[in-house]
């Protein structure tokens, strides 16, 4: 459900309004040429900075015995962006609401490796099963310098099950080139409720990008990233000295806490599909507030905080900044 703020702001939507639709018609008579569309080589003619326009803060919201929060309203969030007060004008909430989501599948050789393939196709399968009308999914996937986007949203999720099939592995690991593209792959779509879910099993090796430049990339999707990582280990694990051992893990970790997601280390199938559980019913509790840019001003980055208010003890996850203007808000009257 979708509510205003006030009676005298007008809800708006995102800046992303037109849905990416495949015909079926379309599907059957060019499946080849669906499953091979590419985007351009990562970080060639990418626009470092973006007019948001609108932007879309998903939160997830926890009491601290780690139930969600349900029936929030407005008035129960406090939206700060650079330390100042920002009053959002659009609201969304209700786990009945339609979700977009993309899983963006690691296909470099490693992954043939422990049926790395297996548990993958099992993970999707999974998210799948918990599909509702008004859902969309979309399928991409990544090796070496090829970033496949297999599937474009769509609510026939029989086409993901029938992609994921032909996954093969090859190639080397470039995930944060694959990573920094989700804002391409999720530029259209309508639904403010939107995910991004990432299976990878290993220490990127072949990016042209630097993990520092993939976050600031895809914070531009306005989508949580949740990392299901396979065998990369957990960001508390060390030896006797005290070191961590898993190191890569914390590039992983802050991949997705930089987005409002969360980083899920895989050593099984109970692992994965525990992760699975908590990735629908964090995407199903989601609130989404939003607010208007200026048109003015160069963009910049801008640190996002939402508190809870009303005195409520709340744990919050959500997006932590966003490139663009400044909030329409914080811009004095007459500039």
């Amino acid at each position: 459900m979708r509510s205003r703020v006030s009676a005298s702001k007008a809800t708006r939507r995102p800046h992303g309004l037109g849905l990416l639709m495949v015909s079926m018609t379309a599907l059957l008579m060019s499946s080849a040429s669906l499953l091979a569309q590419e985007s351009p080589t990562p970080g060639v003619g990418f626009q470092e900075e973006v007019s948001v326009g609108y932007v879309l803060v998903p939160i997830v919201a926890r009491h601290p015995s780690g139930a969600y929060a349900t029936q929030l309203e407005p008035d129960d969030f406090r939206l700060l962006v650079n330390g100042q007060i920002v009053e959002f004008e659009s609201f969304e909430q209700g786990d009945r609401a339609p979700v977009s989501v993309v899983f963006l599948q690691d296909l470099s050789g490693s992954m043939a490796n422990s049926n790395k393939m297996t548990l993958s196709r099992t993970v999707l399968e999974r998210l799948l099963m918990g599909h509702r009308p008004g859902d969309n999914w979309a399928l991409a996937s990544f090796a070496s310098s090829r970033l496949s986007v297999d599937v474009p949203f769509t609510d026939k999720v029989e086409l993901l099950r029938q992609s994921a099939d032909s996954w093969r592995p090859y190639g080397t690991t470039a995930l944060h080139d694959a990573v920094s593209w989700l804002p391409d792959v999720t530029s259209h779509l309508h639904s403010a409720r939107r995910a991004a879910i990432v299976m990878t099993d290993g220490v990127d090796n072949a990016s042209q990008i630097d993990p520092y430049a993939a976050r600031e990339k895809v914070r531009q999707a306005e989508l949580p990233v949740y990392v299901l990582g396979l065998s990369t280990g957990d960001i508390e694990t060390v030896n006797r000295e005290g070191d961590k051992v898993y190191r890569y893990a914390d590039v992983l970790n802050l991949l997705s806490h930089m987005t409002g997601g969360h980083y899920y280390p895989v050593l099984s199938q109970s692992d994965a599909l525990l992760a699975c559980n908590s990735i629908v019913s964090e995407i199903r509790n989601q609130y989404v507030i939003g607010f208007p840019t200026s048109d003015l001003g160069t963009p910049t980055y801008h640190e996002i905080l939402v508190q809870p208010r009303n005195k409520k003890k709340l744990e919050l996850s959500f997006r932590k900044g966003y490139s663009g203007t400044l909030p329409k808000a914080l811009v004095p009257s007459g500039q």
